[in-house]
């Protein structure tokens, strides 16, 4: 299942995806993309998969889509081709995450632009490494955010703070991006993977099929209006209750309260 620039790895219910490029600041191909796609698919539904990790290898994140240049004679792309690159192939990496109601968790630990930086943005948990820096780089080479950044990033930091980067295009620090929301944590560069996995581990270890609901309502919630999204989560709260998750949850919670321990 794993090439060399794309790597997957499955342990003790926390599964990761490594951008595997580092001479090319894990910038990623159609090939990489088909199979992130792919993997994510099948651990959507992999009972052994409770939380997805995806971070980048050597001092970069991902630098976004690697392009090639077109070979001689090669026809000129027609505007369907360039739309159905991203719809057909690239936008599969982001409505797959859609489907997946796993806790995903972005380890930034370097660079992230452009596309790059829209991977992590449709993750559900950011965590940067005090060096890394992100920049929404489209206006600055001719193009329009085309991975969900126009998307995601004002509802992350608010859509003026959200145009003004995605106009100039400018780096922001890891510190900065924390401030303003972009990310949720900012570690020491030697400490962010070991900060991610236990984080991660904290969720592995919790009632999945809880933590598993609290997305989706979280997510829903935020998408319809307040009767609907109270419609929605009595109803989760009915099918929660009646679990094994909910049940040993709820009476590890009582022999605390009854020890005195928080």
């Amino acid at each position: 299942m794993d090439n060399q620039e794309i790597l997957f790895k499955k342990e003790d219910g926390t599964a990761t995806i490594t951008l595997n490029c580092p001479k090319r600041k894990n910038s990623f191909s159609m090939e990489m993309i088909d199979q992130w796609a792919k993997v994510l698919g099948e651990w959507r539904t992999d009972p052994e998969v409770k939380v997805i990790v995806v971070t980048g290898a050597g001092d970069a994140f991902c630098s976004g889509a690697y392009f090639t240049p077109p070979e001689p004679g090669e026809p000129e792309r027609t505007a369907f081709d360039h739309k159905s690159n991203l719809w057909d192939r690239i936008h599969r990496i982001v409505l797959t995450l859609e489907d997946i109601d796993k806790p995903v968790i972005a380890a930034m630990n370097g660079v992230a632009v452009g596309a790059g930086l829209d991977m992590a943005l449709m993750c559900d948990v950011r965590f940067a490494a005090e060096s890394a820096r992100f920049a929404e780089g489209y206006v600055k080479v001719g193009l329009v955010p085309g991975d969900g950044g126009a998307y995601f990033l004002p509802r992350l930091i608010g859509i003026g703070r959200a145009l003004e980067l995605l106009w100039t295009g400018d780096f922001v620090s890891a510190a900065e991006a924390e401030r303003i929301g972009m990310v949720n944590r900012v570690f020491p560069d030697e400490t962010l993977m070991e900060e991610t996995y236990k984080f991660a581990k904290r969720l592995v270890d919790g009632p999945t099929q809880v933590i598993r609901l609290i997305k989706r309502a979280t997510y829903q919630s935020s998408r319809v209006d307040l009767r609907t999204a109270l419609d929605l989560i009595s109803s989760h709260m009915g099918v929660i209750r009646t679990t094994k998750d909910s049940r040993d949850a709820m009476a590890a919670s009582m022999n605390r309260l009854k020890s005195g321990k928080k």
